[in-house]
């Protein structure tokens, strides 16, 4: 499909989009010195082309990105706006928010550390940890399973419990399943000052920066340093599903020295860290860090499908093939940002790009396609032709799901499918939803609380029938359905649902519901009792995050923990 017809599409997405954005959003601020002198020019232009599409399917305010490979950086190139309201650019110079970017970062600092002779990646954390507190029924936990997600820990809390008797709970023997874990890079980074005797962010930048030359990052988000970060945006209404052009609003300054993401950097700066990943851990002057530690943190240690089906993760960073060359990759989401870094070590080319909204997506795609087109211009070969990015409502097996779905009191739930279009029919209206797998979003005032979440006969089988639908505590079935329809559960749950929050941005608002007789957040995480009078979160079968209910004021549940962060009751919806 010509980039031409993909514009139209999706220009035609609405009257009111359409109007909202101006082609002058797409124009391409770049270092020309770089980019006059880069071997890739010849693919600018098309993946300028891409990047415009892609920023209007995504509704994207700003972009930046970094082209870069053995020999040093390509490409730096910004686009669309720091500002929206007043239509400020976004600047080369200004500072990003990279995220769990920063995860490899803290792997690298480690592994000099080792090299250095002041660490054994196999020996307990709570040998150099001794204050870190763990409760496990299984064996100790390891420097390298923390590293690598598989230490069987909640990754919610804070390092240092508010309730000083609770411990971290560790859920599963360690070294056995992939769990995304935060709590664990931000004990590395305690791990780091321990043995470094600095603290996490100055270590990082005598360790990483000031080797690579990244003479604009920082290691520490504050407030000092807003003035030089680009102006950056997260939901109008963050307690429910965010459609793709759903409202946004300038996002709240945030603080952090965490080792789990607290790297601010330009692009410029990442592609200095690009071009080290390529040359394999080779720095301007030296070695950052051994050819053995390298391959330690380029190696796949485990499985790791949230990263997806193909990807395992090495020391801090994801490792999979992209057409049957070895990818190191991985992803980034602060409050208000969104980053991918991607690096073909077969080739040697890399990309960094992030986003200045936080919109639930990562800039994957972008990444993928500077790759693809930098491999092709190395190698003499076609281009490849510009991707299309998927629009917001397509649903390419909307027929699965259309049909009238009733609840036990008689209402009704119509759905019907218009091509690739999945529409809800609401008071003689269309409204057309949004689709993650067998999950929606519903922009209508009315349904955008809570996903309006659909099951299938075969929770096993993606194929087999949807018979069922499910909108927070609202359960609707299809005539498909063969399934009972009488559902227990204690009374004591009914105290539990409501609405929970913490201001805290990375906990935020969560509704506890019962839906077929079983306790749910959000209406789409299933919650199943463990011992001790927690719940464990059911959204994967090894989940090691955990719920408990507190004080009973009135027949109403005043306050949880979610794996030892407080939320309290609100008295709204």
């Amino acid at each position: 499909m010509s980039s031409s017809l993909s514009r139209r599409r999706l220009f035609a997405l609405s009257a009111q989009t359409a109007a909202a954005i101006s082609v002058s959003r797409f124009f391409a601020a770049e270092a020309l010195a770089q980019s006059a002198q880069s071997k890739y020019q010849p693919v600018f232009s098309q993946l300028d082309r891409f990047v415009q599409q892609y920023m209007l399917a995504m509704n994207s305010p700003g972009l930046t990105l970094v082209l870069s490979d053995r020999d040093g950086v390509q490409r730096v190139v910004t686009y669309g706006f720091s500002d929206k309201e007043n239509k400020a650019r976004v600047k080369l110079a200004d500072l990003f928010q990279i995220g769990s970017i920063s995860k490899s970062f803290v792997a690298l600092c480690l592994l000099q550390l080792r090299d250095e002779g002041k660490l054994d990646l196999n020996k307990p954390i709570t040998d150099y940890l001794p204050w870190f507190r763990i409760e496990s029924n299984f064996s100790p936990i390891s420097v390298h399973h923390l590293l690598t997600h598989s230490a069987g820990l909640p990754g919610v809390p804070n390092v240092f419990l508010s309730d000083p008797s609770q411990k971290h709970r560790a859920a599963c023997e360690p070294g056995k399943y992939f769990h995304y874990c935060n709590t664990a890079f931000d004990a590395l980074a305690y791990l780091v000052w321990t043995l470094d005797g600095k603290p996490w962010p100055e270590a990082c930048r005598e360790r990483i920066f000031k080797p690579l030359e990244m003479t604009q990052s920082e290691s520490v988000i504050n407030l000092d340093l807003r003035q030089r970060t680009a102006k950056n945006y997260a939901a109008f209404q963050a307690d429910r599903p965010l459609p793709r052009y759903g409202k946004l609003c300038e996002a709240p300054a945030v603080v952090s020295s965490d080792g789990a993401g607290c790297i601010m950097s330009t692009p410029h700066d990442m592609g200095l860290y690009i071009q080290m990943i390529a040359n394999r851990g080779q720095a301007p002057k030296g070695r950052l860090v051994s050819e053995e530690s390298f391959a330690l943190f380029s190696q796949p240690h485990i499985k790791a499908e949230e990263f997806g089906p193909t990807a395992n993760y090495g020391y801090g960073i994801a490792v999979d093939t992209l057409e049957d060359h070895k990818i190191l990759r991985h992803t980034g989401g602060m409050v208000s940002f969104m980053s991918s870094i991607q690096v073909d070590l077969d080739e040697g080319v890399g990309a960094f790009s992030s986003i200045n909204a936080m919109q639930g997506y990562r800039p994957n795609p972008v990444c993928e396609y500077a790759i693809r087109l930098m491999r092709a211009e190395r190698e003499g070969k076609a281009l490849p032709s510009i991707p299309m990015t998927d629009l917001p409502g397509l649903v390419k097996n909307a027929a699965d799901y259309a049909g009238t779905y009733t609840s036990k009191d008689g209402r009704n739930l119509e759905l019907v499918a218009d091509a690739q279009k999945l529409l809800l029919v609401h008071q003689g209206q269309k409204i057309a939803l949004e689709s993650s797998g067998d999950t929606f979003t519903v922009p209508h005032p009315e349904f955008d609380r809570f996903a309006l979440v659909f099951g299938r006969a075969d929770e096993k089988d993606p194929k087999s029938p949807v018979v069922e639908a499910g909108w927070g505590s609202d359960w609707f079935y299809h005539p498909r359905y063969s399934g009972p329809n009488q559902f227990d559960y204690p009374k004591e749950w009914e105290s539990y649902v409501g609405h929970y929050r913490n201001e805290n941005p990375w906990v935020g608002s969560v509704r506890v519901v019962i839906r077929k007789g079983k306790l749910m957040l959000d209406g789409t995480t299933p919650l199943a009792k463990g011992e001790g009078g927690i719940f464990y979160m059911r959204d994967e079968e090894h989940n090691p995050e955990w719920i408990s209910f507190g004080e009973v004021v009135n027949g109403k549940c005043m306050r949880i923990k979610m794996s030892g962060e407080d939320l309290w009751r609100v008295m709204t919806a």
